[in-house]
């Protein structure tokens, strides 16, 4: 068992799964889940899980900011459905695999839980997924999820 999981939240479907296993993993007692958000440029339009609905490709960062928002509400509401009592929300900006590395190493984290591929797969297979990148370059345990 883990006492703090980072679990970098896109809106994806594996994203969503990889919170279900985060939440597994965590001890329940004493342990923390952070849930991050990167509000990214999408290439295309998109619909989030939790029935955040679509977020179009041309939207602000206010707009994929306050679709971040909506999407850690839900993660965190997910997460105590499945027993963690402890969670910390993180919204923020940048590339997403430089925040998702920096965010475990602040937090001295115990693993990163991430779904292997997101919303912006069709990037990921020319200039390698996020995970991938992550993974290779995480200071600590992370598991991909699919």
């Amino acid at each position: 068992m883990y006492k703090r999981i980072l679990v970098p939240i896109d809106g994806s479907e594996n994203a969503k799964q990889a919170l279900s296993v985060a939440c597994k993993l965590l001890n329940k007692e004493a342990s923390t889940l952070y849930l991050l958000h990167v509000p990214e440029t999408l290439a295309y339009t998109t619909t989030l899980v939790w029935g955040i609905g679509a977020i179009d490709a041309s939207a602000n960062l206010a707009e994929r900011e306050k679709s971040g928002e909506q999407l850690l509400v839900q993660a965190v509401s997910s997460a105590q459905e499945e027993g963690v009592q402890h969670t910390e929300e993180l919204l923020t900006q940048g590339d997403p695999v430089r925040v998702i590395l920096d965010t475990a190493n602040a937090y001295n984290v115990d693993t990163i839980v991430m779904g292997s591929r997101g919303l912006s797969d069709l990037a990921g297979v020319v200039i390698g997924s996020v995970s991938h990148k992550v993974s290779h370059s995480a200071k600590c345990r992370v598991i991909t999820v699919s």
